[in-house]
């Protein structure tokens, strides 16, 4: 019996694949448990569209994640922050702080867990910070740090 698979079944595979089971297996396991459903002409061409749409979807937010990269390639990120007399800082200037500055400057919300930086930053200057955006985008920008 051919079935399309709702989720993931370990010995079977992974989510939206049309397999063939002993018709036992799918009659008395994956069926009642809601983890495939036959294999109708109608439930296949259901799932082509679904993967079209989610194809789509995906090269969509590519090119939105590869605008944001261009964008803060071009941009540089300023955040003020207190410090002493010699360029120390009170404190440290984290990855929240940098995506709080982002997000005020280019109106842009970027999650904090997606800024990398080494340790945070120090002292005043410039530091160069990598963004990872998607699947293989990275944004490298610069964040200045100024005295407040």
């Amino acid at each position: 019996m051919k079935v399309i698979l709702m989720s993931d079944v370990k010995p079977l595979g992974t989510s939206g694949a049309v397999v063939d089971v002993a018709d036992g297996y799918a009659r008395n396991f994956l069926l009642p448990r809601g983890l495939a459903a036959e294999a109708s002409s109608g439930a296949i061409a259901l799932l082509e569209q679904q993967r079209r749409a989610k194809s789509r979807r995906e090269a969509e937010a590519h090119a939105d994640a590869e605008n944001l990269a261009k964008l803060l390639e071009s941009k540089q990120i300023l955040v003020s922050a207190k410090s002493g007399g010699n360029g120390r800082l009170f404190g440290t200037v984290t990855s929240s702080q940098v995506a709080e500055a982002i997000s005020s400057e280019l109106n842009v919300s970027i999650d904090r867990h997606k800024i990398e930086m080494p340790d945070g930053i120090k002292s005043l200057g410039s530091y160069p910070v990598e963004i990872r955006l998607g699947k293989n985008i990275v944004a490298k920008t610069t964040v200045k740090v100024v005295a407040a």
